[in-house]
């Protein structure tokens, strides 16, 4: 039975995006303990609403092009567009695009009771303050006037393959432990350390273009999953791949076009190939091949004015990982030896490796004597027979890929690091083999059954969503 059957109310959507580029010397997140104050733009940074309507419920799908964006300020963001604007807070997903050249909305590197840390070297924590609660008001302003543009409209939804430009990230070793393959080979005889890539990539490219009367495309979202890597570590601001593929949909499609970018479960993809010895990275390479795909997509499309709006958003209990004693032990040490921040260099703008582990270790810990289980929050939006499943921190591709295969929707799309900031989400099998996504951390502090837990509970939100 069609949707027309199921739904006869016309459907309205509004787009519109707000710039929130970062001023000079902005922090720009990403590193661990290294300052990278914001030297250059390439590219701005921006607050990108996208409002749909039918029927009586009304959703908004915001992506912002930072690093992270943690509770507190997506709570903000939530309460203004409801009190303002009349949306149900479950309604609104707030989703950060992770690129690693822009600054995050709040801090995410230690636990917010960790006293080590002085007001002048707020970075350490991975944010600034004056920073996120001025993004906030702009991403709310972009949400108004997403809202005030709303109009009917017609959308078409369709999936390709893009296998080109995202690998996945973790190579295991001759030992059975992991490296991180870097963007260039080093060696000689290129990375003879690996024996094989452990796991797989997500190809799906997922397009949704939405059609006004006239024939244009006042918006256009696609998702992919790929972490956005190309500027880091340097001092200059950029979108990254999020943006030059923005940059290409507008050449396409107009400037009155807002390309809304939707990255997926990327917690263990990057964008550079481990086996290719003459890989140059550009962002905008990567876009234009992923353009190219998303218009061949666009081009296939059939097109409809009626689709049912929903939204439910549901918290699930995650146990944190409990500290071997000599974790804590080791932490304490360090850190009684050095209560405030220990430098690696005279410039302040290092800090030492060691004490920086300490200090997310003693985090989780911190953590752990507040609450044993992290109250993890899965959202998701109906639009039509398209899914959007909001996941917070940064789930592993395969955490992706099983709710993709179990879901009720025609098109699943995974949006990650929604809502709060809940560390990497590795596989119970990766988490076995280490490395730099599992090693306990306050960016990695979940039990190893984490993943299955998400699957479920986001199949069965999916299902209550969905009706079936």
């Amino acid at each position: 039975m069609s949707e027309q059957i199921h739904n006869p109310h016309p459907l309205m959507a509004g787009a519109a995006q707000v710039d929130i580029t970062p001023e000079v010397g902005v922090h720009l997140a990403g590193a661990v303990g290294l300052h990278r104050p914001a030297k250059l733009v390439n590219d701005p940074l921006h607050a990108k609403a996208l409002v749909f309507e039918s029927g009586g419920k009304r959703v908004c799908l915001l992506t912002l092009d930072v690093t992270i964006v943690t509770e507190k300020y997506t709570e903000m963001i939530r309460l203004a567009a409801s009190e303002r604007l009349g949306f149900d807070p479950d309604a609104v997903m707030v989703h950060a695009t992770q690129t690693h050249s822009a600054p995050p909305i709040g801090h995410f590197m230690v636990d917010e009771e960790f006293e080590g840390i002085g007001p002048e070297d707020e970075w350490i924590k991975g944010g600034s303050d004056a920073y996120a609660e001025w993004a906030v008001e702009r991403a709310v302003r972009a949400i108004g006037i997403a809202l005030a543009v709303l109009k009917p409209v017609q959308i078409g939804v369709g999936s390709g393959i893009e296998g080109r430009v995202a690998f996945n990230r973790r190579a295991v070793m001759q030992d059975g432990t992991v490296g991180m393959p870097g963007p260039r080979w080093e060696e000689p005889l290129g990375p003879t350390w690996i024996r094989f890539i452990e796991g797989p990539i997500d190809p799906e490219l997922g397009v949704m273009a939405v059609r006004t009367d006239d024939l244009r495309l006042p918006a256009v979202l696609v998702n992919y999953a790929c972490h956005p890597v190309h500027y880091f570590p340097s001092l200059t601001v950029s979108a990254d791949w999020p943006g030059a593929l923005s940059a290409e949909l507008m050449g396409c499609h107009g400037r009155g076009c807002v390309p809304v970018i939707v990255n997926g479960a990327c917690g263990n993809i990057n964008p550079w190939p481990p086996y290719d010895p003459d890989y140059t990275g550009d962002c905008k390479a990567m876009a234009r091949t992923m353009a190219a795909t998303a218009a061949k997509i666009i081009s296939t499309l059939e097109f409809k004015d009626v689709a049912e709006v929903g939204f439910k958003r549901r918290h699930v209990g995650i146990p944190l990982r409990e500290l071997k004693d000599s974790e804590l032990d080791w932490a304490r040490e360090i850190l009684g030896e050095n209560p405030s921040v220990k430098w690696a260099d005279e410039a302040h703008t290092t800090v030492d490796p060691d004490w920086m582990a300490a200090a997310s270790v003693y985090s989780v810990h911190l953590l752990r004597q507040r609450n044993d289980h992290l109250p993890y929050e899965i959202q998701v939006l109906r639009i039509g027979d398209t899914a959007i499943v909001g996941l917070p921190g940064e789930p592993f591709v395969e955490l992706g890929l099983a709710i993709k295969m179990a879901s009720p929707a025609k098109f699943t799309y995974i949006a990650h690091c929604t809502t709060h900031y809940a560390g990497y989400i590795p596989t119970r099998e990766a988490l076995g083999r280490g490395g730099h996504e599992a090693n306990t951390r306050f960016w990695a502090k979940l039990v190893p059954e984490a993943g299955e837990t998400i699957i479920k509970a986001a199949v069965d939100l999916l299902r209550d969503v969905f009706g079936k």
